[in-house]
């Protein structure tokens, strides 16, 4: 079997390839900080995200590495915060570019973790991968741009020559799992609020958690892929779009508008910041549609309808 290895691999996107990997019958290695007693086949080694260890063998001989390590963002963005989002990305790389070079086999690929916030907040035509990277005062993303850059740049300067290394950059994963974006939405829709958010203007980029791992396997055996690579369906919607068909598929009429206003007030009481909410996010995957990926779930209607009927 073929090994796969997942640093970071405790939260939704983790599990969800892991399971992934597994059940196309390859070896799944986890690396966490709180490894748990493993009951599904998937082996799972302590690691701190911070410095090499006993750990670095796991990733001998590995046909690819995946870095998904990093502080949630969903929280407020004071000063300590945003050193511990900063620094638990851009050290977990750097930990596992040195943890590459020790090895005597290294991994074919390394995947690693970015985020398609990296463009420049629009509401004109969609991002490729040469999409303009820059801070926009109006979606107060200047730190979350700041995190994507330093993020990707400790990749790029990892010292791994014979590993192929990938730069994620992965709109939001919808996906069953009770702490996903789409249960949020869903329960919100469920029960009334599902109206658009601010003007509903923006943008959303997103994919389907089986298009998202479809689309990591794509990456790791195609070797010509290297760089950054926009992670997402092809068809980014309006948020008002978006609350429109996540009405339409749960059977909710109506649904109650969030202003500008209350969206800061909730983003206070929820410790959390706006910018994930009101940011104009239009990415395409240009790289993977030109490499001859194709998408089992391009419209968002159909992704929803097919993680409402998963539930049944």
């Amino acid at each position: 079997m073929k090994k796969i290895i997942l640093a970071g691999g405790s939260g939704f996107l983790g599990q969800t390839l892991a399971s992934h990997f597994l059940k196309s019958g390859h070896a799944v290695t986890v690396l966490s900080r709180s490894p748990q007693t493993a009951t599904t086949g998937i082996r799972e080694v302590t690691w701190d995200a911070g410095r090499t260890g006993d750990w670095v063998r796991e990733l001998e001989g590995a046909l690819a590495v995946i870095n998904l390590a990093g502080r949630s963002v969903n929280c407020r963005y004071h000063a300590r915060n945003r050193k511990l989002i900063l620094e638990s990305r851009v050290r977990s790389t750097e930990v596992i570019g040195q943890a590459i070079a020790k090895c005597q086999v290294p991994p074919a690929v390394w995947l690693n973790a970015s985020t398609a916030t990296i463009y420049q907040h629009t509401f004109g035509p969609a991002w490729d991968e040469a999409g303009e990277i820059r801070g926009t005062p109006e979606a107060k993303d200047e730190f979350s741009i700041e995190v994507a850059t330093q993020w990707e740049k400790a990749l790029n300067q990892a010292q791994t020559s014979a590993t192929r290394k990938v730069a994620l950059r992965a709109a939001m994963v919808l996906g069953a799992h009770k702490n996903s974006v789409f249960s949020m939405l869903r329960r919100l829709t469920r029960l009334g609020l599902g109206g658009k958010m601010g003007d509903g203007r923006q943008f959303v980029s997103w994919i389907h958690e089986t298009d998202f791992c479809r689309a990591i396997e794509w990456l790791i055996t195609h070797d010509t892929l290297s760089g950054p690579v926009n992670i997402c369906a092809p068809n980014p919607v309006l948020n008002a779009e978006m609350m429109r068909t996540f009405r339409e598929v749960f059977s909710r009429p109506l649904g109650l508008p969030a202003a500008g206003w209350m969206l800061k007030l909730g983003a206070f009481a929820l410790r959390t910041e706006t910018e994930l909410i009101i940011k104009s996010r239009r990415v395409i995957p240009a790289r993977l549609i030109e490499s001859g990926f194709t998408f089992c779930f391009p419209l968002l209607r159909l992704a929803l309808e097919d993680l409402r009927n998963s539930e049944s």
